[in-house]
């Protein structure tokens, strides 16, 4: 498996690139195994169309083929996929085929999947339709996994309120509305466990791939002095910045680039003591961060 040379990590709180590898079969806090292990995805924009600049839509099942054997041997708690799964189409009908051949191919990986909503998701389809075909409940809502508590966050609204869907939206709008900020906060408050945010749009910058409203929501997040992290996709590159405390980790796109060596997905490892690491194949950038406490 090739593996990206360049790592980074944190050393006295800057982010420092190195040639340098991780030793395989060490794990977060000295520890031989991690407390849990998550497989991360993101940004697939799977669609049976021909390639555009960068995006090869009809690639991706063989990208997510490869990250599947991978990702199997990691024996994951759970998987996410943090947004785009799906690229645009014409009619209702082509787009729901595009979901239900990647979901069948997803799900077969691991029981138990989580999906943040991206923009492309709700091109022409509805949320409603999405998550029934899925089989997700919610946009957003929050679980616990081992001594962990993960919250799934839901940016596809409008400035106004409105939820995105059916070609209805600029994608330079997101935002996350009142009422989820209110459930946000009361969410944080009821778990005293140490908390890993998704998200789809970015979290951390000011940007047309940030949320419109991103600094109320970050005070939720610094608030609660309880989120270790969040991780997030959206503007397809490898991006790391700490705000508060927190941090903020971009993970590469899947569908950038031709063939599999142009392909990207991790394995989120934490160990009980709050200590993060994250490892990426292909082009997905490695990380490491120490307990804060």
């Amino acid at each position: 498996m090739q593996r990206l040379s360049r790592r980074a990590f944190l050393k006295n709180g800057v982010l420092v690139l190195s040639s340098s590898a991780v030793i395989p079969g060490t794990a977060v806090g000295g520890d031989k195994t991690p407390a849990l292990q998550i497989g991360l995805v993101t940004d697939l924009h799977y669609a049976d169309k021909p390639p555009a600049g960068t995006r090869h839509y009809r690639e991706t099942p063989a990208k997510l083929a490869e990250a599947a054997a991978e990702l199997s041997k990691h024996k994951p708690a759970f998987l996410v996929e943090l947004g785009d799964f799906i690229d645009a189409a014409d009619s209702v009908k082509t787009e729901l085929g595009y979901l239900k051949k990647i979901n069948r191919d997803f799900s077969a990986i691991c029981k138990n999947r989580h999906h943040v909503l991206g923009n492309h998701c709700v091109y022409t389809l509805t949320k409603k339709e999405f998550l029934e075909t899925v089989g997700q409940k919610k946009s957003y809502y929050s679980f616990d996994s081992g001594n962990f508590h993960f919250i799934v966050l839901d940016s596809c609204f409008r400035t106004d309120g409105q939820p995105y869907g059916r070609k209805n939206f600029e994608w330079t709008d997101p935002n996350i509305p009142k009422a989820e900020l209110d459930w946000l906060r009361a969410d944080l408050k009821s778990t005293s466990k140490k908390t890993v945010v998704f998200a789809h749009q970015r979290l951390d910058v000011s940007s047309v791939y940030g949320v419109k409203n991103a600094p109320a929501v970050r005070k939720i997040l610094e608030d609660s002095k309880q989120v270790l992290a969040v991780f997030q996709g959206h503007s397809h590159e490898n991006d790391h910045k700490e705000i508060g405390g927190i941090h903020y980790c971009t993970l590469v796109a899947m569908i950038e680039g031709s063939g599999v060596s142009h392909n990207g997905y991790s394995v989120l490892k934490l160990s009980d003591d709050g200590s993060i690491r994250l490892d990426g194949f292909r082009n997905q950038g490695d990380y490491q961060w120490p307990s804060s406490s």
